[in-house]
């Protein structure tokens, strides 16, 4: 089928980043995607390298002489052009038109996922939008999860990849990434890190440069990566510091103890979000007291990493599920 993916970058690059992954795995299993943005400079760093099956265009500010695709994908609630809304409607069969939404593990995922919305009024009457939420339960449309993606993880060299990078720890060290927005808990983050010899390795990002070194803290800043080596930088280490959502998402995945930093919210929403996944993820105890301090809602408790088992489980669970993109080729082709 061919897909229009439209996508608005924000901030921060993360709708790009799950939109990116979206297309390049619906490519890579035999479809064609449209992804029209209306800031792509980031594809620069984050995917210099498109394949061929992914034609990226500017948004656009009126009409464009093109026919829909199959499906149009509304990521995250983006709006689409009127005038394209206007084709989709004149289009014969009608596309199938998704609305793409947020990450979450509160309860009204699984209530909303896959609801219509049929169109009565504007440029798309007689049109249905569907509601499609990626989740952590059989019940959502589950993750972004590419075919033998875990298999990578397993095999990957993560200390011959640092290595080679100039960026491998000394005898001793840990060694631990850092993506985080701002966060007025960086200096105590940093006095626990020198707890023990620990190499961080922090991504580009507002805390980067308030980085300093101290007695058992090395610390080396990164320039942007691409998304495939920003994968193998999360399976090299032996601790991730996350946010957003596409980070949060690759960290599970890697199988790696990580502590994520939700986007934060004026009315403090994003605390509900936290605590929905902790619950659903079965945290222990003094893990989640610690996520909750680095989120800002409770005191920065001491850093006390649980071993692999419990991630590796809580992989395990995920991985049982069908992926997103499995899911979302299944829903379009049986949806009205």
């Amino acid at each position: 089928m061919l897909w229009d993916l439209f996508c608005r970058v924000i901030d921060n690059h993360g709708d790009l980043g799950v939109c990116w992954r979206l297309a390049r795995d619906l490519v890579a299993r035999g479809h064609g995607v449209r992804l029209w943005l209306d800031d792509a400079t980031a594809l620069a760093w984050m995917a210099p390298e498109h394949p061929a099956g992914i034609a990226v265009h500017a948004w656009p500010d009126g009409d464009v002489a093109v026919q829909p695709g199959d499906v149009v994908v509304e990521a995250f609630g983006c709006e689409l052009p009127p005038a394209f809304v206007a084709r989709m409607a004149a289009r014969q069969p009608a596309p199938r038109w998704i609305n793409l939404e947020y990450l979450s593990a509160e309860t009204y995922v699984e209530r909303s996922h896959g609801l219509a919305s049929p169109q009565f009024s504007g440029p798309g009457a007689g049109l249905t939008k569907h509601f499609f939420y990626p989740g952590f339960t059989p019940r959502t449309g589950g993750l972004l999860r590419e075919p033998g993606l875990l298999e990578k993880a397993e095999t990957s060299d993560g200390p011959g990849w640092l290595a080679r990078h100039g960026w491998a720890p000394r005898p001793g060290e840990r060694v631990v990434s850092l993506f985080a927005y701002a966060n007025a808990k960086l200096p105590a983050l940093l006095e626990e890190l020198a707890t023990q010899p620990t190499l961080l390795l922090a991504s580009p990002g507002p805390l980067q440069a308030r980085i300093t070194e101290r007695p058992g803290l090395r610390f080396i800043p990164l320039p942007y990566l691409r998304q495939d080596d920003y994968d193998r930088l999360l399976w090299a280490c032996d601790l991730n510091f996350v946010r957003g959502e596409d980070s949060f998402v690759r960290a599970q995945w890697a199988g790696k103890p990580f502590v994520w930093q939700i986007y934060p919210q004026d009315d403090g929403a994003h605390a509900a979000k936290l605590e929905a996944f902790m619950a659903a993820a079965r945290l222990p105890k003094h893990w989640a007291a610690f996520w909750r301090g680095w989120n800002g809602v409770a005191p920065l408790p001491a850093l006390l990493v649980p071993d692999a088992d419990r991630v590796l489980a809580w992989r395990a669970e995920l991985a049982a599920q069908p992926d997103l993109v499995s899911q979302l080729v299944s829903f379009v082709g049986v949806s009205r």
